[in-house]
């Protein structure tokens, strides 16, 4: 074989050569992009296994904190030995128990009508168990569970004389911020002067002080007040939509929201929830109101 034809031999052996080390190479980026694509799925997976669930966080605290009014005879308040009473109290701790399983393992804080939603955004409660009904307005901000109880509005006056909207123009209806009377009257009836308070201590201070004329609440919050009040009447004893009162969480929340539903069906289901409304509700309503027409 003479020289040009080795060389030739050589050329072509040279050039399968690098073609086979072209190949290797793209093998070897394949196989090292797999790996790190493998690494960083399993680095996502572990990270998103260590972040505890809304269950988890609750349960590894070890207590269920939930927002509750302080003011608020019969359904939240705080009595003569400091401790939280009421309707909404008696179903929080039910919720607390079938939780974690002691009723004991939940942390009450007070809130305030205009401030449930901030407790929920910042995450200084679980759940807002504060009389809070359920209107679009709020579902945009928060997300609520089934609901346990009916409500409407309603208008309380000196001797019940207020009975119809009508006889509001003009003149000084008191309501608590951030409440469906607030938003109700804003909205619907302009031209009625509204006296906001914070509190309902101070709400109802004012009314007594005749610093208004009527006081616009839940119908069912009035119902109690009246039989302490003899003075003053409910008017009008609806108004507006009939409502429903909820528990609340963080918007997003979805395992928890998912959980305190399937709680709520179970509560109806076996009745705890009339149970809750004898212990609590049923000694102030008397015989004027049904359960049935307050509890699900």
């Amino acid at each position: 074989m003479n020289t040009k034809m080795w060389r030739v031999v050589f050329a072509g052996f040279g050039f399968a050569l690098a073609l086979f080390f072209s190949a290797c190479s793209d093998t070897n980026k394949e196989q090292a992009g797999q790996t790190e694509q493998k690494e960083a799925t399993e680095q996502t997976e572990s990270a998103q296994t260590s972040v505890p669930s809304a269950i988890d966080e609750i349960k590894n605290r070890g207590e269920l904190i939930v927002g509750v009014f302080g003011d608020k005879p019969p359904f939240g308040y705080v009595d003569a030995q400091g401790a939280n009473v009421g309707f909404d109290v008696v179903i929080a701790k039910q919720i607390a128990k079938d939780l974690l399983g002691d009723e004991n393992k939940i942390k009450f804080v007070i809130v305030e009508a205009a401030n449930r939603v901030e407790f929920l955004r910042s995450n200084k409660v679980d759940i807002i168990m504060a009389n809070f009904t359920k209107t679009p307005q709020r579902e945009e901000v928060v997300d609520f569970a089934k609901p346990y109880m009916k409500v409407s509005l309603g208008v309380v006056s000196k001797e019940g004389a207020i009975t119809d909207v009508a006889q509001l123009e003009g003149k000084t209806l008191i309501v608590n911020k951030g409440t469906t009377a607030d938003f109700y009257f804003t909205q619907n009836h302009p031209n009625i002067n509204l006296l906001k308070f914070e509190q309902n201590t101070e709400t109802f201070a004012a009314l007594k002080d005749g610093r208004g004329d009527a006081l616009a609440h839940d119908n069912t919050l009035l119902f109690a007040w009246v039989k302490d009040n003899p003075e003053f009447g409910v008017g009008i004893k609806e108004l507006g939509d009939q409502d429903v009162i909820a528990p609340a969480v963080k918007k997003g929340n979805t395992e928890l929201l998912e959980w305190l539903n399937k709680e709520i069906d179970t509560l109806v289901e076996q009745k705890f929830l009339f149970n809750a409304y004898e212990q609590t509700l049923a000694p102030i309503y008397g015989a004027d109101i049904q359960p049935s027409d307050v509890v699900f």
